[in-house]
């Protein structure tokens, strides 16, 4: 590993670290590499917030005391791994991707999930809601309980947020370490993804995956009350710019693209036209006579206004080649370890760059920094 020469120190960091984790399936292997080059420079988030793999990742961080949150990754991805249904490659190109994919289909993956034989008696047998899945997710369970305490899940630092979709309302929620304590079974239903994995109930409610509301949970940071100066690290595994599909299989990995990319381009300029009417309150409020800044009114109208700044910083997984839209279940030692690795030359990169480091117009609240590291990688 290279050294830390260069890089941006921890109090060059301009308010609270965010970290904020899409869901992906095996594509979450590269917010691992993400985290680990933060960790390596000595920057650990004050709040991780996650969606599905999302949420298993920041759970495995703010499960963990600093020092050991490295390893209980890297465990953690090392059994996500696929063996081989034999030790031997065929050499024929996409046939050995091929064999993983229908290995991972019929056999699941050992520590998150198996198949679940009586799904497949027919679409009206009665499974029961907590087990209306083609595969259960039994084996994650224990996996996370192994490897997260909980406990200090919950002790706020860093704070843990986590998403999920309400089954019988379709509203998202956010269930936060601030507010309630999380369990095991919070991490559970954020990865809930029907038809595969079965809902999970908690307090009485079921929840699915929270992806299929919102699978980019930047959000819960621009909601966040109070607001309070914050460097985003917002980490995408699902590219929103494709070129036009020609084929099945590029319409099928296209369509997954744009279904989980999430629409955080138009939330942040949302985001970024609120945050500077804020701005701008503040800037008139600060032209007001004294005296008629002591009015009732005219204060409730000032409290609309925020000086707060949010900088985001936006990483995108690459694109292996030969990638299709099985991406999200490749669970090959390979495609782990090459997200992985370029998760954290991503990440070194920006934090080399510390494009938060600078002169901002005043009246802008949000700050987006998009990564010029995003290029497609070969597969080995």
């Amino acid at each position: 590993m290279q050294g830390n020469a260069g890089m941006c120190r921890p109090s060059d960091l301009p308010g609270q670290i965010v970290l904020v984790l899409q869901g992906g399936g095996a594509l979450g292997a590269y917010q691992a590499g993400v985290y680990q080059a933060l960790h390596e420079a000595g920057i650990e988030p004050d709040w991780v917030i996650g969606t599905s793999i999302g949420a298993i990742n920041a759970s495995l961080i703010a499960g963990n005391a600093p020092e050991n949150r490295l390893a209980r990754l890297k465990e953690f991805w090392k059994r996500m791994e696929q063996k081989p249904a034999w030790p031997l490659s065929t050499g024929i190109p996409g046939f050995d991707d091929t064999l993983a994919y229908w290995s991972t289909v019929a056999q699941g993956i050992a520590g998150f999930f198996q198949p679940n034989p009586l799904a497949h008696a027919g679409e009206s047998f009665p499974l029961g809601a907590d087990r209306a899945g083609y595969y259960s997710t039994a084996p994650l369970e224990s996996t996370l309980r192994e490897l997260v305490d909980f406990g200090l899940a919950n002790c706020g630092a860093p704070r843990l947020t986590v998403g999920a979709a309400h089954v019988g309302s379709s509203q998202m929620r956010y269930f936060d370490s601030r507010d309630c304590a999380l369990t095991v079974k919070h991490v559970m239903a954020s990865g809930a993804l029907p038809p595969a994995f079965p809902a999970v109930r908690i307090d009485g409610e079921l929840y699915w995956d929270g992806g299929i509301l919102s699978n980019s949970p930047t959000e819960a940071v621009f909601d966040d009350n109070p607001r309070r100066d914050s460097l985003i690290f917002s980490v995408h595994l699902w590219n929103p710019v494709g070129s036009e599909p020609t084929t099945m299989g590029e319409v099928l990995t296209r369509h997954k693209d744009v279904q989980y990319s999430s629409r955080i381009a138009s939330q942040i300029e949302r985001q970024q036209q609120a945050h500077r009417l804020r701005h701008v309150i503040n800037q008139l409020a600060a032209r007001l006579p004294e005296g008629e800044r002591d009015d009732p009114t005219v204060r409730e109208l000032i409290g609309y206004g925020c000086s707060t700044r949010m900088h985001v910083v936006r990483l995108l997984a690459p694109q292996l080649a030969r990638e299709t839209h099985t991406k999200d279940i490749d669970f090959s030692p390979s495609g782990i370890k090459q997200r992985w690795d370029a998760g954290y030359a991503h990440t070194r990169s920006v934090l080399t760059r510390a494009p938060w480091i600078g002169e901002f117009d005043p009246l802008s609240g949000v700050v987006l920094h998009e990564s010029i590291d995003e290029m497609p990688i070969a597969a080995e």
